[in-house]
């Protein structure tokens, strides 16, 4: 089984870890906000220590890959090419919707077997960057950004569960106000959740070309006014 370093920053969550024949072995976090470009660097340090002090090597290195923060995934992908070039490793991308279904399967959360998994990220005011799975991670509608009312997702609902989490869920469950639909709480993209899909993606020999990938940002990049400075 291989050893993956792999890092997460799609949101204002800055994660990495190490995991190593199918278990984390080393995990770091940063919770405090859109500060990516400085725990980003610590946290890949620190992980990178703990594997040289073992001699462990870096087969491949996974990234989330989008959508979400526009800045956050592109420091996040940055790094990770680097890692690459460094240690001659493998580029693994992790779609982030992917991502934030696998605690929710870890966890048993969706056990009707016709359930639908719909994560979501926030992409501010009532629109949200989505994609619904089945519980086997089959995709059942391509991801989209949605802004969302009672209808968006009722051809799915009427046809049994659907289990909305993510950073963009909660805000929407009173717009969609269905009996069908569940909300699942404190569910984040996380470093740590990354390596079974990393796994399979190496396993079907899903590599990326470290020279030219980009990440998926679903939306182009608009640049905020700045402030005033007095």
């Amino acid at each position: 089984m291989p050893c993956i370093l792999n890092i997460e920053t799609s949101t204002d969550i800055c994660s990495v870890a190490l995991s190593v024949d199918g278990e984390c072995v080393f995990n770091r976090e940063d919770r405090t906000g859109h500060n990516h470009s400085v725990s980003l660097g610590v946290f890949v340090d620190e992980t990178l220590t703990y594997a040289d002090a073992r001699d462990m090597h870096i087969d491949a290195v996974a990234v989330s890959c989008g959508p979400g923060s526009y800045t956050g995934l592109r420091i996040g992908v940055s790094m990770a090419k680097g890692i690459c070039y460094a240690r001659d490793a493998k580029l693994v991308a992790v779609p982030t919707l992917e991502l934030l279904c696998v605690p929710v399967l870890l966890g048993e959360r969706a056990a009707e077997e016709n359930a639908l998994l719909c994560p979501m990220i926030d992409a501010r005011r009532m629109e949200v960057y989505a994609q619904l799975f089945d519980r086997v991670l089959k995709e059942q509608r391509h991801i989209q950004a949605d802004i969302v009312d009672a209808d968006t997702y009722r051809e799915f609902l009427d046809r049994g569960p659907v289990y909305f989490f993510g950073n963009g869920a909660a805000k929407c469950m009173e717009t969609i106000n269905h009996p069908s639909a569940h909300l699942i709480k404190d569910i984040e993209p996380l470093a740590r959740n990354m390596f079974p899909l990393a796994e399979k993606r190496m396993a079907q020999g899903r590599f990326e070309d470290v020279a030219y990938f980009v990440p998926f940002y679903l939306k182009d990049f608009v640049a905020k006014p700045s402030k005033p400075q007095i």
